[in-house]
Parts: structure tokens; C-alpha cells; sequence
């Protein structure tokens, strides 16, 4: 009964390479959780490392109501509708404290290195997640993805 619940545990997967087991967690947690952009972004990941980029757009799930900024932008860019910029845009606009503008950029950085990982472009990736993991970090669970992220893909 719990399992759509279990968003963590597709993220688990997706490290493991266990794509399609990923893809399919996140679909279970689609139907629990049906306006969340970071669910359609990871399962776009999981689709994208086993039929190929194009295949994981055709297949990006629909998110209409996520009012997390830049959370929109980051799902219209995986839907190869805006730019890199237009998403560090939204991320940095408006009036916002300095947490809010932080948390904002963290979540920026971290898909934006996801977007160019996917596409095979590292030096962007790794300049995002850098950014992500070090100069916006958080102290929650994404953060801890961040870190964890740099470290297996960029050791030091």
C-alpha cells in the first residue's frame, strides 16, 4: 500500500542502474503525487538511460501545478521548450530573501546538471551539480542527492 509513496526508493534505483525498476517507481508515485515535477524528471531520466533522450520526452509526464519556482521551468526544459537560461532566469527573479533565492538556484543547478548529463554534455553537468552541491547546498534529502551525485560522477 505504501510503495507509490516510496519516491526515494526510484531515485535509489536510478543510482543502482536499475532504470526500468526506477521508471516504474515512479509512475506508481505519479499516482499519489500527480504535480510534482521532480517525479516526471527523474523517471524522464530512467526512460532516457534505457531508450535514448527522445523516447524519455515523448514520455515526460504531464505536470500542470507544481508552484515550486523553478520547479515549471526545469519540467519545460526536460520537454526541450526553454532554454538553460530562461530556468536560471525564473530561479533568480522576484523579490526573494536569501534562503528563498538559494533554495531556488540549488534546485536550478542540480536539474539543470541533470539536463546535460542526460545529453551527454559534461562539463556543463558537472559545473551544475557542482554549484548545486557546493555553492547552494542544502541540508536536506536533494542536497544529500547533489553531494552524492558529485561524488560518484566527479571524484575527487
Amino acid at each position: 500500500q505504501k510503495a507509490p509513496y516510496h519516491w526515494q526508493r526510484g531515485i535509489s534505483l536510478y543510482y543502482a542502474g536499475r532504470f526500468d525498476e526506477g521508471r516504474k517507481q515512479f509512475e506508481s508515485h505519479q499516482t499519489v503525487n500527480s504535480n510534482d515535477v521532480e517525479n516526471a524528471v527523474w523517471h524522464f531520466l530512467c526512460v532516457a538511460r534505457t531508450n535514448g533522450v527522445e523516447r524519455a520526452r515523448a514520455a515526460l509526464i504531464p505536470i500542470k501545478g507544481d508552484g515550486r519556482v523553478p520547479m515549471m521551468e526545469v519540467h519545460a526544459l526536460f520537454a526541450d521548450k526553454i532554454t538553460p537560461e530562461e530556468v536560471l532566469k525564473a530561479a533568480s527573479a522576484g523579490n526573494l530573501t536569501p534562503a528563498q533565492r538559494q533554495r531556488q538556484l540549488f534546485y536550478a543547478h542540480l536539474y539543470l546538471g541533470l539536463y546535460f548529463e542526460v545529453l551527454g554534455k559534461e562539463q556543463p553537468a558537472r559545473d551544475h551539480i557542482t554549484k548545486a552541491a557546493v555553492e547552494y547546498q542544502t541540508g536536506d534529502y536533494m542536497g544529500d542527492v547533489a553531494r552524492v551525485h558529485l561524488q560518484l560522477r566527479w571524484p575527487k
